[in-house]
C-alpha cells in the first residue's frame, strides 16, 4: 500500500466515524479466510459495514476525526477490525452471537456517541443500550402519564369546577 492508499483509507475511516458516530473495534486475528468472510456476510446482512485496517492507520483516523478517542489508543494492539453501524447494539449483537461458534472476534474497544466501553467484558453492557430514540420516547410516557391521569379524572368528574374539586380533594 502506497503513501496515497494510506491517506485514502484514513481519510475514509475517518469520514465514517464521524457519518456512523458508533464504531467496534475487534480482534479477528487467526482466524481463516472462510470465518472472516462468513462474518463480513453476516456484518452485510445486519447492515454493519466491517474495514480491516492496520492500527497506525486507526489510530490516525482517529486523530483526523472530530473526537476524543485517546482512551482507545492503548488497545489498538495485533489485528484489528472496525465495524460501523447506525445502531449502537447490532454490532454487539452480532459478536455475542459469533461468539457461540468460537472465541473470536474479541471486543477491544466500542465508541458509541461519544461514550468508550474497553475490553470484551463490556458486550452484555452494550447489547442493553437503548437508542437516543428509546430513551427519549420513554421520558415522553413518564411526562404524559401524570397529564393523562389528570385529564382522565377531570373528564371523570364531568368537567365542572365540582367534579374538579372532588377530584383533587381525593388525590390530595
Amino acid at each position: 500500500m502506497n503513501k496515497e492508499e494510506k491517506h485514502d483509507l484514513v481519510l475514509a475511516l475517518s469520514e465514517q466515524m464521524k457519518e456512523y458516530g458508533n464504531f467496534y473495534i475487534t480482534d479477528t486475528s487467526d482466524l481463516t479466510v472462510a470465518k472472516i468472510n462468513d462474518i463480513r456476510r453476516k456484518c452485510f446482512d445486519s447492515d454493519i459495514k466491517m474495514q480491516v485496517a492496520k492500527n497506525s492507520l486507526i489510530k490516525k483516523a482517529m486523530e483526523a476525526a472530530d473526537g476524543d478517542y485517546t482512551e482507545i489508543y492503548d488497545v489498538l494492539k495485533g489485528s484489528s477490525s472496525i465495524l460501523f453501524s447506525k445502531s449502537a447494539t447490532a454490532p454487539a449483537k452480532l459478536i455475542k452471537q459469533l461468539r457461540k461458534q468460537g472465541d473470536k472476534p474479541v471486543l477491544k474497544a466500542a465508541y458509541i456517541d461519544s461514550a468508550i466501553f474497553i475490553g470484551d467484558n463490556q458486550i452484555d453492557a452494550l447489547i442493553k443500550l437503548k437508542s437516543k430514540e428509546q430513551l427519549i420516547g420513554e421520558v415522553i410516557g413518564l411526562l404524559q402519564s401524570p397529564a393523562k391521569n389528570v385529564v382522565s379524572a377531570l373528564q371523570s368528574g364531568g368537567n365542572t369546577i365540582a367534579g374538579l374539586v372532588k377530584t383533587l380533594q381525593e388525590r390530595g
